[in-house]
């Protein structure tokens, strides 16, 4: 049976288009997606992520979390020093291949917390339980399911979540990227999926369905999972499931960054990174031709070898096709290339990502 979030009558209520996503009833958009999208790089717009799960690792040892998470994920949580800091990592097989990307948040030295993907929460709890089992005994893993999470994204957001919730200003707005607080019942971190600023916000339900309905008031844009998706590709994001999966390393998938292999501190696929030479690296692509657009899937062929194309879209930000794409290591930013689109070979340019942040293309062509 398909899974639905507290907020979905209040989707249903505004005509969202609701679609099966990843075994959850999800709204797409509430009308346009291109409005949305800009909703959220020139003021504010908010999205429903109840479906992704937040897991919380505790114990009465001080010390036991961090030694789990320190074994179980590929970055490095000895990073995390000061309560509500947070770290984006991959979780990792033992071959490599990448079971999930997560952010783990730091609370105190009994206490972490994780948020998964949706479609992986599953999966990703049974194998935190076999970790656990194996060399953490004395940790409690809890999916806090009796939590509902929205994210409220853009340049305004944050001040629009103050208007609306004015007790968790005093404890948020001095908040770094990437940083979190508890003020009461609230769970409030400054991270997000669109390269912009805001917040994302854990709460019991009834709270997150109260706060959605007063921050529409508010005139916080409600949106989908149509203008989710431009808006990450755009900031330069990993989807997981597209852009790396169990059969891709991050080496390959762009995120080595998040791998830590300068320390001694063993991890779960370490040696197998260690042993890895990678034949290809995640980089962008922007359409340079006319008469198509890059989609997942579409074979990229350059000086070096064939490349696919792992996540595409019509990025309303810079009006052009835009795309990530999985393409031989010796390629590099600036190069020419041309994508298989239908019958046709169009050109496009390699390119740093990301691609748009603070509301503004970051690509000149």
């Amino acid at each position: 049976m398909i899974k639905q979030t507290h907020l979905n009558s209040s989707h249903r209520a505004a005509s969202a288009r609701m679609v099966d996503f990843g075994g959850w009833d999800m709204p797409v958009n509430y009308g346009s997606q291109v409005n949305e999208h800009h909703a959220v790089r020139k003021d504010a717009g908010m999205f429903d992520v109840s479906h992704m799960c937040v897991i919380d690792v505790q114990s009465k040892e001080a010390g036991a979390p961090r030694a789990f998470l320190r074994y179980l994920l590929a970055n490095n949580v000895d990073k995390l020093e000061t309560s509500g800091r947070a770290l984006y990592s991959c979780l990792l097989k033992e071959d490599g291949g990448v079971l999930d990307d997560l952010i783990v948040y730091f609370i105190d030295e009994t206490f972490f917390r994780i948020v998964v993907n949706a479609g992986t929460a599953e999966k990703d709890y049974a194998w935190f339980l076999l970790q656990r089992d194996r060399v953490a005994p004395n940790c409690t893993i809890t999916p806090r399911r009796d939590l509902s999470m929205i994210a409220v994204q853009g340049k305004n957001a944050r001040a629009k979540v103050w208007a609306v919730l004015p007790q968790t200003k005093a404890a948020t707005e001095p908040l770094r990227p990437f940083s979190a607080a508890f003020v009461g019942d609230y769970f409030v971190a400054r991270t997000g999926y669109t390269g912009e600023d805001g917040f994302e916000i854990a709460a019991p339900h009834d709270l997150i369905v109260a706060l959605w309905a007063n921050l529409i008031k508010a005139q916080v844009a409600p949106c989908g999972l149509g203008a989710r998706d431009t808006l990450r590709l755009e900031a330069g994001m990993n989807l997981y499931g597209q852009d790396m999966d169990e059969t891709v390393t991050p080496l390959e998938a762009g995120l080595s960054w998040t791998v830590d292999l300068k320390s001694e501190r063993d991890f779960i696929g370490k040696n197998a990174l260690i042993q890895q030479k990678p034949a290809f690296t995640l980089l962008g692509l922007v359409l340079t031709d006319t008469g198509g657009v890059l989609r997942s899937h579409q074979r990229v062929h350059t000086d070096h070898g064939e490349g696919e194309i792992t996540s595409g879209t019509f990025s309303p930000t810079l009006n052009r096709s835009i795309a990530l794409a999985r393409l031989p290591i010796q390629t590099k930013e600036g190069d020419t290339v041309t994508v298989s689109v239908r019958d046709k070979k169009l050109s496009a340019k390699v390119v740093r990502v990301p691609f748009a942040k603070n509301g503004a293309p970051l690509i000149q062509l």
